[in-house]
């Protein structure tokens, strides 16, 4: 096993890929610098963008609300209302597939397929909180205009359009009645604002929306007056900025990350989501497994049928690391009759690649946290609301990042923090927005 390990550490480290060779304090400077650039409208990879949405307003009780959810792969839409006590109810609750996951689309039939996903519940309220979880530019009056797609989504007549005005007009044309109060937001930002609904009632310092599921993304409440690039702030208030983070472009990428990133349709986007991300973690794991493959880390029987795996989810390779030897992963199948040696290798440069997505995720939490300059007391922490399969689900993930963070944000820096979930967070961030803005 000590062999597997040396020559795992040797391989990823030849590449470029080993979670060893990342310095988080040097990484969360450069996140820091970016971070700084994008809030002065100076080229930076993290786009922090202005959300005009402030987090201080009092819930209306026993008001509905339409939220719509545009997310990776599935498009939701549902009511909400909040009781007197706060507590939200969900009702009415669809699911549908988003549009352009499939196959290219334009424009109209964009806006047109999104109004007919409403058509149970357009009747219901004049307000709309619309968890929009793609880059969009927001403007003062809440609606956000497209910046571009990620997560495979084919829409290019979509990007720099507005997302509010269009689909109101979308629900002029299909005689849905008259046009909504949107509210867009993304769902970092929603996430984050459903850190209010935390019936735990614990006092925070501040609160940042977390996402890591398919795609990957953080928000954070801002001083107006570090946002430069904007005008006609109040400069003595605050509101969240969505950070964009997975479109940070100076991580330490490695070989085998810029092989796979110009394999995919949109290359040199979100280069850091595509190393962490539920939607290409596994993916570039199977790639990292074929480079393994050719350096000869495995016996050639391993080799051949490893080699025959065409697709690899993430969900596959944490159910290979769950249970290596019995697991529904390909993995698992491709060494059943391995030696005991192929096995260890696998897993070993496998945990390295979590270890690799935990230590990176470290560096982008704890960017945002400092960034905020709260959390200093921990009596107060910081409320990190974390949302995301990928951030549950992959195993042993959610306790390396706590690890780093650890060790990193509170050990090193002092700042406190304080993990949560809360249930069906974005659609109860999107109500919140929807009530309040």
């Amino acid at each position: 096993m000590k062999n597997s390990s040396s020559k795992v550490k040797d391989f990823l480290k030849k590449n470029g890929m080993d979670p060893a060779d990342i310095n988080i304090d040097q990484v969360c400077r450069v996140f820091l610098e970016e971070m700084d650039k994008g809030l002065a409208g100076v080229k930076s990879s993290l786009a922090m963008l202005p959300t005009y949405i402030e987090t201080e307003a009092e819930i209306p009780p026993n008001k509905p609300v339409i939220v719509m959810d545009a997310g990776g792969t599935n498009f939701r839409v549902a009511t909400v209302v909040f009781a007197d006590d706060g507590k939200p109810s969900i009702e009415d609750f669809k699911l549908f597939k988003m549009p352009g996951l499939t196959a290219k689309i334009g424009k109209a039939e964009f806006f047109n397929t999104m109004a007919g996903y409403m058509e149970h519940v357009v009747k219901k309220s004049d307000r709309v909180g619309f968890c929009f979880s793609y880059p969009i530019e927001m403007s003062a009056s809440k609606d956000g205009r497209v910046l571009y797609f990620s997560k495979e989504i084919q829409a290019p007549e979509v990007e720099g359009q507005m997302v509010g005005e269009n689909l109101n007009l979308a629900i002029s044309r299909a005689g849905l009645g008259q046009k909504k109060k949107m509210v867009l937001l993304n769902d970092t930002v929603a996430t984050l604002l459903a850190g209010r609904a935390d019936p735990s009632r614990r006092s925070f310092d501040s609160y940042i929306g977390f996402v890591l599921g398919a795609g990957t993304n953080c928000s954070y409440i801002e001083q107006n007056n570090n946002i430069t690039k904007a005008e006609d702030l109040d400069l003595t208030a605050s509101q969240i900025v969505n950070v964009e983070s997975g479109g940070f472009g100076k991580a330490p990428q490695g070989a085998i990350d810029k092989k796979f990133d110009k394999s995919l349709v949109n290359p040199g986007v979100n280069v850091f989501e595509k190393m962490i991300s539920g939607a290409y973690f596994g993916p570039i794991c199977l790639w990292t497994i074929r480079a393994a493959a050719k350096a000869k880390l495995f016996s050639a029987a391993a080799a051949e049928k490893l080699a025959v795996i065409k697709e690899l989810s993430t969900k596959q390779t944490s159910d290979f690391m769950y249970n290596p030897q019995a697991g529904d992963s390909p993995l698992s199948a491709a060494i059943a009759d391995a030696d005991e040696q192929d096995c260890v290798t696998l897993y070993l440069l496998i945990d390295r690649m979590i270890e690799r997505a935990a230590k990176l995720t470290a560096i982008n939490l704890s960017s945002v946290a400092l960034k905020s300059g709260k959390g200093k007391n921990p009596a107060r922490p910081i409320c990190i609301v974390a949302e995301g399969t990928t951030f549950y689900q992959l195993t042993s993930l959610r306790q390396r990042v706590e690890y780093y963070l650890k060790q990193y944000l509170v050990e090193k820096k002092n700042v406190f923090y304080q993990t949560i979930n809360v249930d069906n967070a974005t659609l109860i961030g999107a109500a919140i927005a929807g009530l309040t803005n």
